[in-house]
């Protein structure tokens, strides 16, 4: 399916979280520009195989909006979805506006009103304000995962709309807030024996969220130690870590393979790339590669 098929989106984004939302839009069907800097997203030189992967598909239009703002007016003004992660007051001040029928999705990281409105930040700084972090760095970029899925559901959301009452919406999303509503409590934040990670005999890491009593019941059978079936929201069970960390990781996956027990291992990236990535539409575009086309289109 393709819904979004006709459909022309700009991307005004940097970095991760406008990537990856207009890629989904893009793989819904919508046409996507993105509109860079004469230096180009800095993801292109900070992770250049990542960038490859968010932004393959995608065409880039190269314009310093600052010394010539018309073909990012022009661009905004066609668009029927714009994607932005200026801070508040910023596409004002370069004169950028949604056209009669344009869907604006503003991707930022606190709102645009507030104390925090103008605080410059990243994925990190968004978890530490909205409560999400513990004492750890997350291996994911959690909030910015979330707005860029929130930033999907409300360009959606105000596509439809558009379909409703014939005129285009301006929606924001907060990657604050939106993290603030993946907060977990302290169970699930590995304090108890069958929710937690624990490492094997050779070093890898094997999860276990045996949350039900049946998989943890199950799971105790499984590994010889059936009399722990009544303990497993304590704290630690040392003799269930020495079990688990007497036998590799292989051992445990085969051991467990058919069963329910909801444990499996923490994949090293490449392990998991292979079973569940996916390849990008099309290599990335080279920077700029679309701009001369795309101002003969819009008559500049």
């Amino acid at each position: 399916m393709d819904p979004l098929r006709g459909q022309l989106v700009v991307d005004l984004s940097r970095l991760l979280p406008g990537a990856f939302a207009s890629r989904a839009l893009l793989r819904l069907g919508a046409r996507v520009v993105r509109l860079e800097p004469p230096d180009g997203d800095p993801l292109r030189h900070l992770q250049p195989a990542w960038h490859g992967e968010l932004n393959g598909g995608k065409e880039s239009v190269a314009c310093d909006l600052k010394v010539d703002p018309a073909l990012g007016r022009a661009l905004c003004n066609a668009a029927d979805v714009v994607l932005e992660s200026f801070r508040p007051g910023v596409s004002e001040r370069l004169g950028l506006a949604p056209g009669p029928r344009t869907v604006w999705c503003s991707l930022t990281g606190f709102g645009s009103e507030g104390r925090h409105a103008r605080r410059a930040g990243h994925d990190l700084n968004y978890l530490g304000w909205a409560g999400v972090l513990d004492d750890a760095v997350p291996p994911v970029t959690v909030a910015d995962y979330a707005g860029a899925y929130a930033a999907v559901r409300e360009t959606l959301a105000g596509l439809i709309e558009r379909e409703r009452n014939g005129a285009g919406v301006r929606v924001e999303v907060s990657m604050t807030h939106e993290s603030h509503e993946l907060a977990v409590p302290p169970l699930l934040r590995g304090t108890v024996a069958c929710y937690r990670i624990y490492e094997t005999s050779d070093g890898r890491l094997l999860t276990v969220a045996a949350l039900e009593p049946k998989f943890w019941q199950r799971l105790c059978e499984l590994v010889g130690l059936p009399e722990l079936a009544a303990r497993q929201f304590e704290p630690r069970l040392p003799e269930f870590e020495r079990t688990l960390g007497s036998r590799p990781l292989a051992e445990w996956l085969e051991l467990f393979d058919g069963e329910d027990v909801c444990a499996g291992p923490v994949a090293r990236h490449e392990e998991a790339a292979a079973e569940f990535g996916s390849r990008p539409a099309a290599p990335a575009a080279e920077l700029g590669a679309h701009t001369a086309a795309w101002r003969e289109e819009l008559g500049l």
